[in-house]
């Protein structure tokens, strides 16, 4: 089960990120990452993805009972560039599992096909 890091209201109207500066933002990232054993930075929400890719990162996790934490990358500019510069990675969705970047959909993917992500996950539900 995933859970977000507002309340349940609609997009409009959760806090957006407050930061500035791409040290400011960098810091807001690392903390998500710290504090999240498993996080997906994404389009959307789990419970509404904005985009097919986002889509299945999701459910490539709710297949593994994983728990995680997402945040959405529409909700800041600073945010959506900061996790690209963060990473080093251009696109979105972006996971990190105990603190290490994964990558992207793709990768999840493959990593779900040979069983990788099931072993990288374990400990996460």
């Amino acid at each position: 089960m995933s859970r977000g890091f507002a309340d349940d209201s609609h997009d409009d109207f959760k806090p957006k990120v407050h930061a500035s500066g791409s040290e400011e933002i960098a810091e807001v990232i690392a903390k998500d990452i710290a504090d999240n054993r498993v996080v997906l930075f994404m389009k959307g929400s789990a419970d509404a993805p904005q985009c097919g890719f986002s889509n299945m990162a999701c459910r490539i996790l709710d297949h593994h009972g994983a728990e995680y934490a997402t945040r959405n990358v529409l909700a800041s500019d600073e945010l959506r560039q900061g996790i690209k510069e963060f990473s080093q990675w251009p696109t979105i969705p972006q996971l990190f599992i105990d603190g290490e970047f994964l990558g992207g959909s793709d990768i999840m993917m493959q990593m779900h096909q040979s069983g990788e992500l099931g072993d990288a996950l374990k400990g996460s539900k």
